[in-house]
């Protein structure tokens, strides 16, 4: 499967934000869409993940209660919306699909799964 970010950009601190992951290809029913970012000098870290085959959801706790991730099958699109976002939040966040729950594709590396390739959200303060 191959994926898209998009739908990054430049917003202020108490902004809202939505990616889109377009899919092209087949997700199978038993993996996961995960969001992950890269801000500038640190390393990539998970931030929320969907299963394809159901509503279960994992969030990291920096996010948790401002962002959702959310998907539609119909589109073979995963979404992830984000509020409030804070200047901590400037990074380059990826999308990635692979096999395993919503809370296994955590670790989901470039080796182990399809990822796309990034788009960038500033977050000024």
């Amino acid at each position: 499967v191959q994926l898209q970010a998009s739908g990054g950009g430049l917003v202020q601190a108490g902004d809202s934000l939505r990616l889109s992951c377009a899919a092209s290809g087949r997700i199978f029913s038993s993996y996961a869409v995960g969001w992950f970012r890269q801000a500038p000098g640190k390393e990539r870290e998970f931030v929320a993940a969907v299963s394809w085959s159901d509503t279960r959801t994992n969030y990291a706790a920096s996010v948790k209660g401002r962002f959702t991730v959310s998907r539609d099958k119909s589109r073979n699109t995963v979404f992830l919306q984000m509020t409030n976002l804070k200047p901590e939040d400037t990074a380059v966040y990826y999308c990635a699909a692979g096999f395993g729950s919503p809370g296994a594709i955590v670790t989901l590396t470039p080796r182990t799964g399809s990822w796309g390739q990034g788009t960038l959200v500033t977050v000024s303060s």
